[in-house]
């Protein structure tokens, strides 16, 4: 078969006028959605304080938002194969605008956690929608390797603007104020979003199964949600029953996309290696980074005694890392091979995990950054060449379905690692001997969490007070220390994982499609 046959774009299709343009709104979602995790973090000391929720409640609203996207993903990315991803995203940007509005306004932690799930059905529009476009703007490998460089870097850029920005709010305005400044992003990549995103879809896609698209839904949630309860308190014939329903409905939603003559997500991509070896590798990835970094600003703030602007500066290295890593990815892929930049990367990050059960209450920051550089640019590599490879290994008309799958395995990872290690750190904190004479009000907020502690610790005579907050914070260090080795365990085997099933593939060839 000759070259022409193998690859049958047409050439001003694969050099598209405007296509830099186009990315640079498309990475405008990317940026928000990023921006919208990491001042979570941030705000989280300020909204315990505020809203006054349970553990239990602070990991809901924490994970919730993941576990609605981790369940919408694929259905969201079939849907934007089918009625246009330009429409499904710009629809997706003005809900998630609006809907910011409502977290900012929550006065309640259950209104917090429904606030945070109806963001999460808008956020699982914007993901998908914008790597699917790049596929179908980028048709050049090593332009579509530099504009997935591009789009992760600005994940990263938006992790290390979201605690700055964040941080400088927090310390002038209220917590609600970091959701409010998704609405200017917002109205930029909607009102040039129309005008320089061209549309793309699937030219035959089949009717979209709403049977799918529940299964999908429910089978995520419930496992993830089975997950969660195990970790946090242990097994029970509840808990056993939800998680045996989302695995039927898994199960069931997989038979069924096999017997679909349009599936809303077609099973046959994970027959290739390469393809579910860069899945599974960003899952466990996620799983084992993201618990970690969700408590890592309570650290700093609350441990360490930090404002919430000079945390946010505090993590900048690992965004600076995974920028510059994202930018260099591609090129470096070409030169060293795929599975020795992924397995490199992930198992720089298991190593910076494994460093941080070293870390206490006094660590000097440059320790503090040096590990932080190192799991960003570790991070920068892996997660720009394994969505390059999940991207490149499907036809074009799958963009969305694919770059679903991708987004799902970050999201679930996510969801996942706060319910597992997030679980870890708050049973180890948990466990700490109050003081003796602290009054019972105030010894059940502060096992609530560290926030709570700090908090009631106010009610307390001076020298009470510190001794309850220095034995929570050395409760709280335990459980990261805990948590950072399990992570680094996950991140190790990934790595070792993504070795063997990453072998052979390259970028510059991808798989061939007639």
């Amino acid at each position: 078969m000759s070259s022409a046959e193998q690859h049958p774009e047409p050439a001003p299709e694969t050099h598209r006028p405007g296509r830099w343009i186009a990315l640079a709104v498309l990475v405008l979602a990317v940026l928000l959605v990023a921006v919208d995790a990491t001042v979570l973090g941030l705000a989280t000391p300020f909204l315990s304080e505020d809203l006054e929720p349970t553990g239990t409640q602070l990991l809901w609203i924490g994970d919730v938002y993941s576990f609605v996207i981790a369940g919408l993903l694929v259905s969201m990315g079939s849907l934007g194969d089918r009625i246009g991803r330009k429409k499904l995203l710009l629809c997706g940007a003005t809900a998630f605008g609006a809907v910011s509005v409502l977290n900012a306004y929550a006065h309640t932690p259950e209104m917090m956690i429904v606030a945070r799930a109806l963001l999460g059905v808008a956020g699982a529009t914007l993901m998908p929608s914008t790597l699917a476009l790049i596929r179908n703007l980028f048709h050049d490998p090593r332009e579509r390797s530099l504009a997935i460089g591009i789009w992760g870097a600005m994940a990263s850029a938006g992790a290390a603007v979201g605690p700055v920005v964040g941080g400088f709010l927090l310390e002038h305005f209220w917590w609600g104020s970091v959701f409010l400044i998704n609405l200017p992003v917002m109205a930029v990549l909607v009102v040039v979003g129309i005008k320089m995103i061209p549309e793309s879809k699937n030219p035959a896609p089949g009717p979209w199964d709403l049977p799918s698209v529940g299964l999908s839904l429910v089978g995520m949630f419930a496992v993830v949600y089975a997950v969660k309860e195990l970790a946090a308190h242990g097994g029970g014939w509840k808990v056993a029953l939800v998680g045996v329903a989302g695995l039927l409905a898994l199960v069931w939603f997989v038979r069924r996309q096999f017997r679909l003559p349009a599936p809303l997500l077609d099973m046959r991509l994970f027959h290739h290696r390469g393809f579910s070896g860069a899945v599974l590798a960003d899952l466990l990835t996620i799983l084992g980074l993201s618990g970690l970094v969700f408590f890592l600003s309570q650290f700093l703030q609350l441990v360490q005694g930090r404002g919430p602007l000079e945390a946010g500066l505090a993590e900048l290295p690992a965004a600076v890392g995974a920028v510059t890593a994202g930018l260099l990815a591609g090129t470096v892929a070409r030169r060293f091979t795929v599975r020795v930049v992924v397995a490199g990367g992930l198992g720089a990050i298991g190593v910076a995990l494994a460093a941080v059960a070293a870390v206490h209450r006094d660590t000097a920051y440059p320790l503090i950054g040096a590990l932080l550089l190192i799991v960003g640019v570790g991070a920068g590599f892996a997660f720009t060449v394994t969505s390059d490879v999940i991207l490149s290994s499907v036809p074009k008309e799958h963009a969305g379905s694919a770059s679903a799958v991708s987004e799902t395995a970050y999201e679930l990872g996510a969801a996942l690692g706060i319910a597992l290690l997030g679980s870890i750190v708050t049973g180890a904190y948990q466990s700490f001997t109050d003081p003796p004479g602290t009054p019972p009000a105030v010894s059940s907020a502060a096992h609530e969490s560290l926030g709570g502690a700090v908090e009631s610790s106010h009610l307390l005579p001076p020298h009470e007070a510190a001794g309850l907050v220095s034995s929570a914070q050395d409760a709280f260090v335990d459980g990261l220390h805990l948590a950072s080795v399990v992570g680094a365990v996950v991140l190790l085997a990934t790595a070792a994982a993504a070795w063997f099933l990453l072998r052979g593939q390259e970028l510059e060839e991808g798989i061939v499609h007639e």
